[in-house]
């Protein structure tokens, strides 16, 4: 992926939230967006999944301009994990088939082993089809973050965003999550934000967005 002489601001703004961004980012590799907040770290993400386009400029996959890249397939090869993971009210299972509907019972399974929550599935009365309540009002935030990264160990993209994965996690659950990712991910291109150094020690590079624009200390 390569971002190349990116602008980008709100419409109702004349002043640019993102000012020349240039950034490659080589398959397989891992980085990390840091920056305080508010300066444009989540924006840039959502600018490579294109929920926005920018005003100047071009992002790229495999040096196509995702302009011109259908909104299904740029949603097969990115997967994104929020630090909202938003639940339906419906079973733990079917939450994580988000990622994949027609997924099997074994493939739920493993993602869920991936993401560090399957034993704690398991002790529950009724497994996977616990009902996880009103936007997963039955689980603690740890619990449904690391749902959320099961989702995406189904969906199995090739490049896997996260959005402040771990800002609303305790020490413990950040690094349960961290080694998660870190362990499954190795032949995928991760690119994460956060205001977090900790959460950025598992990436190879670490990139900060200071005065609307990159810096690389």
């Amino acid at each position: 992926m390569s971002i190349e002489n990116v602008d980008f601001n709100y419409g109702d703004r004349n002043e640019k939230l993102l000012n020349n961004i240039n950034l490659d980012i080589r398959k397989g590799e891992k980085i990390a967006i840091l920056g305080e907040s508010g300066c444009g770290k989540s924006t840039l993400l959502k600018l490579m999944m294109r929920f926005w386009d920018v005003n100047n400029g071009s992002i790229n996959i495999d040096n196509n301009n995702i302009k011109n890249v259908p909104t299904k397939t740029l949603r097969k090869t990115q997967t994104l994990v929020t630090q909202e993971t938003f639940l339906f009210n419906d079973s733990i299972e079917n939450n994580i088939k988000i990622g994949k509907i027609d997924a099997t019972e074994e493939e739920v399974i493993q993602a869920c082993k991936k993401a560090s929550i399957h034993e704690f599935i398991t002790t529950l009365p009724q497994g996977y089809k616990t009902n996880v309540g009103e936007l997963g009002g039955n689980l603690s935030s740890g619990e449904r973050q690391r749902l959320g990264i099961a989702r995406a160990f189904l969906h199995d993209g090739d490049i896997l965003i996260l959005d402040e994965p771990t800002s609303n996690l305790d020490t413990l659950n950040e690094a349960e999550i961290l080694k998660s990712l870190e362990n499954h991910c190795k032949d995928k291109t991760v690119v994460m934000v956060s205001h977090r150094k900790s959460s950025a020690a598992i990436c190879d590079k670490k990139i900060y967005v200071k005065n609307n624009t990159l810096s690389y200390n």
